[in-house]
């Protein structure tokens, strides 16, 4: 994997773990405005996401990396979207837009860190949905 930069969020916790990863996914935005995406299309989605804590579990980890990819790539990899309960045709904020889909892996993952005894926080999602065009998710007030 080539090795990139994403944007930081300043924060005052003593761990951060990054986990990168990848997932392929069709899905469609079911309004005239969105142009051509308006139509069922597929991506390669290329996901960052930044967890913080101070503490680490009884392994030695803040939270495993294994564990991180599976919650979202067992999910969405190879499905499509729209499907998805987390996304809605009816509801312009769950179309699954970049945007969407960034927030709604936040929340997947951060539902997973609340049941952690160590409770740490995810800090950022970043999703690629083309080489040239990405979203950043980070939730007000989690810093």
């Amino acid at each position: 994997m080539m090795q990139q930069i994403y944007p930081t969020t300043p924060h005052n916790y003593s761990f951060e773990l990054n986990k990168d990863f990848h997932f392929a996914a069709a899905h469609y935005v079911p309004v005239e405005d969105a142009g051509k995406c308006k139509h069922t299309h597929g991506h390669t989605y290329f996901a960052n996401i930044t967890i913080a804590g101070d503490t680490l579990d009884h392994s030695g980890f803040l939270v495993n990396f294994k564990t991180i990819k599976d919650l979202i790539h067992r999910r969405f990899d190879h499905g499509i979207l729209n499907r998805d309960p987390a996304f809605s045709d009816e509801k312009p904020d769950y179309f699954p837009t970049t945007e969407v889909v960034a927030r709604t892996i936040y929340e997947i993952v951060q539902a997973h860190l609340d049941t952690l005894q160590n409770q740490p926080v995810c800090l950022q999602v970043f999703l690629r949905e083309t080489p040239t065009s990405y979203c950043v998710y980070r939730p007000k007030g989690a810093v």
